[in-house]
């Protein structure tokens, strides 16, 4: 395809920054903007695992405690997240997700954890939700370090980590690039620095992550394609 083609389909405006990191060169243009998009691919696949993974990692700590329909319970009368206008947004999540699901007659409990987005499960480690859920989560990271003085790998430390996850999970699924650095130069430190967190993650839930992507996970891959773009 001719560029003049592939940036009318794009936008002038979306190809610029590829332009520009390549130098003027267009035809290379269009590969480091194929190259993004399998990037996107490929991370996201991770994330996607990753997030089922935390989801029922979670489920499992708090129906142990909570009972079966501990996701519907925290919003029926004496709930924790019930009539609480401190996880106002949490509770209308579930609320909503769990009106549609009884409208349908799809109600389980399994529907409704599916329901819920990356961003409620890193919001169930906010100070407030983790201390209303029992203190529990953390159990879930099964080979998590200790803390110590230095360190200390508490839920404030396991929110900012999902943070970072769900903010590259946001990017992608806004069509944003992923090949760049604050300055829009070419830079894949942006996605493996995720990638890694992830693999870390799934290290402390007692996963492992190379058998559970094999033939899935070629983020470094394509990331070391990217890299061979840099001036």
């Amino acid at each position: 395809m001719k560029f003049s083609e592939f940036e009318k389909i794009i936008s002038p405006k979306r190809m610029r920054k590829y332009v520009i990191a390549c130098g003027g060169n267009t035809r290379k243009a269009m590969t480091l903007y194929r190259l993004n998009l399998r990037l996107s691919q490929e991370i996201f696949t991770v994330i996607s695992c990753f997030e089922v993974a935390l989801r029922n990692a979670i489920d499992r700590e708090l129906t142990n405690h909570w009972g079966d329909n501990w996701l519907r319970d925290f919003i029926h009368p004496n709930g924790i997240f019930y009539n609480n206008n401190r996880v106002e947004r949490s509770r209308r999540n579930i609320d909503k997700s769990y009106r549609d699901l009884m409208h349908s007659g799809l109600y389980s409990h399994s529907k409704l954890l599916a329901e819920m987005e990356f961003g409620f499960w890193k919001y169930m480690f906010s100070n407030l939700q983790y201390r209303l859920s029992g203190r529990l989560l953390l159990r879930a990271f099964i080979n998590k370090p200790r803390s110590t003085p230095q360190h200390n790998y508490d839920n404030t430390y396991i929110f900012k980590e999902l943070d970072y996850i769900n903010n590259l999970r946001n990017r992608i699924a806004h069509h944003e690039p992923v090949c760049f650095d604050a300055n829009d130069n070419i830079d894949t430190f942006y996605v493996m620095s995720r990638y890694n967190k992830m693999i870390k993650l799934f290290s402390w839930l007692g996963i492992d992550s190379k058998d559970l992507l094999y033939g899935l996970d070629h983020v470094k891959q394509v990331c070391a394609e990217i890299d061979l773009f840099k001036a």
